[in-house]
């Protein structure tokens, strides 16, 4: 497992003009064209699987919430690196990066394999509701109003978006650009993630990163929130102040 830093992309951006505090910015990788896809069907290529003999993990497939996680339970004993609100489990040929924002903050953690990336950011939500029925609405309305197709369908983790955005290429040929957006609502928490390149037209390429997703720990904390505040993240091995 490699850590870096992503720059900035466009494309996310775009769709996150509305409450760019909250969501942030996504990766600069470059997106394929509008590909065939099955929204009865979308991940025949590999589905989410339990983290099979995880150490202290419940043995259901995630994301899990901290309190699920065995009491004392060392995420680094337990193969996962601690970003603040996500534990992310270690896993070969999958590359890290984290997100920095114009803050000099950590506002999203990416998991990259070969052309795909997963992007991923937790969320606080109210007690009696979960966030992702509404975030998808939000979703659909910014990508219809900048001029992009969405399309429903059912995934691993339930209700899952399909985005097709109008874009450019570096050398501002027109091309589009697809997005998967799934989500799955927690304890006080919503984790969305945002599958990017290959991965958000392809489900063989899909399904390892989602497979990783559904091994996550999400660390809501106990410090009053707003909804839809981000939970704060932290890169591990940043320079620490002596």
């Amino acid at each position: 497992m490699i850590f870096r830093k992503a720059q900035p992309s466009q494309t996310t951006s775009d769709l996150d003009a509305r409450d760019r505090r909250r969501r942030g910015r996504g990766p600069d990788d470059a997106m394929p064209d509008q590909a065939a896809w099955d929204p009865a069907d979308p991940y025949a290529g590999g589905a989410p699987t339990a983290a099979s003999g995880a150490p202290g993990v419940p043995s259901r497939p995630g994301p899990y919430d901290s309190s699920e996680v065995e009491h004392g339970s060392d995420p680094a004993a337990a193969g996962r690196d601690d970003f603040g609100a996500l534990q992310i489990p270690r896993m070969a040929g999958v590359e890290v990066k984290v997100g920095i924002n114009q803050a000099s903050q950590v506002d999203a953690v990416f998991l990259v394999q070969g052309a795909s990336a997963l992007e991923l950011r937790a969320f606080a939500a109210p007690k009696s509701r979960g966030l992702w029925d509404e975030d998808r609405r939000s979703v659909s309305a910014d990508v219809t109003r900048a001029g992009g197709v969405v399309t429903e369908g059912e995934g691993p983790f339930g209700r899952e978006l399909k985005v097709i955005m109008p874009g450019r290429t570096p050398d501002g040929q027109p091309v589009n650009k697809t997005l998967r957006f799934v989500g799955v609502d927690g304890p006080r928490w919503g984790l969305r993630g945002t599958l990017h390149g290959q991965a958000a037209s392809d489900p063989a390429a899909a399904g390892p990163l989602l497979a990783a997703m559904s091994a996550i720990v999400v660390v809501r904390g106990k410090s009053p929130m707003a909804p839809g505040e981000m939970i704060p993240l932290r890169d591990p091995h940043a320079a620490r102040p002596t």
